[in-house]
């Protein structure tokens, strides 16, 4: 069975030598990187199963590591760092990191949270079996983190789509905003609810007056839902038959 590869990207030697041999004792295979240039090309290079990222890395930073990663790929990522503010941690969160792991840290944590975070996102694809969601001027595609808007392809931070997706993929299904968080963000994120809020405005300025069949709406008091008209879900029921 191949080893799973994880990529640690840390300017620490002394934090990443721990990291690796605790990953290697687990037998993980663990490729470092010390800077965020050479760990970005090593990102492209070797294709790692997780990577393990700290936030403050010569030429580029930790936070923009994560951001051109999560443009193309949603491979498991955790932040370990000694970035310990509440800003910190909901910022990498925000980003689309999947864990946030903050220094000094135990090997024996950092190994509990890559099988969590693995198993988490094992769960979430066994539960997406539909990639895809299509409606009148909006098409979301998971499996290449595309969303297009009458047939344009539109930038959309990862969060931002998996939460539009989320949604659309449950039409007519309210949600409250502590539901949204455990699907999306997961059942660890730092953060408050508002972020929530957050994301549904930058989502409903994307979509403005794109369809009269659907649209993001709040039900008061309890959360949001992905509305679609009546004739829009027969036809969604009768493309999926």
């Amino acid at each position: 069975m191949q080893s799973v590869k994880v990529l640690v990207i840390d300017a620490d030697s002394g934090s990443a030598e721990l990291m690796r041999l605790c990953l290697e004792k687990e037998g993980y295979a663990v490729i470092t990187s010390s800077d965020g240039d050479d760990g970005l090309s090593r990102f492209m290079t070797v294709k790692p199963d997780i990577v393990l990222l700290d936030a403050v890395l010569p030429k580029i930073d930790g936070w923009q590591v994560c951001r051109e990663i999560r443009k193309s790929s949603s491979v498991p990522l955790i932040f370990v760092t000694s970035k310990s503010e509440v800003f910190d941690r909901v910022l990498g969160l925000e980003l689309g990191a999947d864990d946030y792991i903050v220094k000094p840290f135990d090997g024996k944590e950092v190994i509990a949270r890559i099988k969590a975070v693995c198993r988490r996102i094992g769960t979430k694809k066994q539960d997406e079996e539909v990639k895809e969601v299509h409606f009148d001027g909006l098409d979301i595609d998971m499996s290449r983190y595309e969303l297009r808007v009458k047939g344009k392809a539109l930038d959309t931070p990862p969060k931002e789509l998996e939460l539009l997706f989320h949604l659309a993929s449950h039409p007519n299904t309210v949600f409250d905003r502590n539901q949204l968080l455990d699907a999306v963000w997961g059942y660890d994120y730092y953060g408050g609810t508002r972020t929530i809020d957050v994301h549904i405005k930058r989502l409903r300025d994307k979509l403005d007056g794109v369809s009269r069949q659907w649209s993001l709406e709040t039900v008061w008091s309890k959360g949001y839902k992905f509305a679609l008209s009546d004739e829009a879900l027969q036809e969604s029921r009768s493309a999926a038959e």
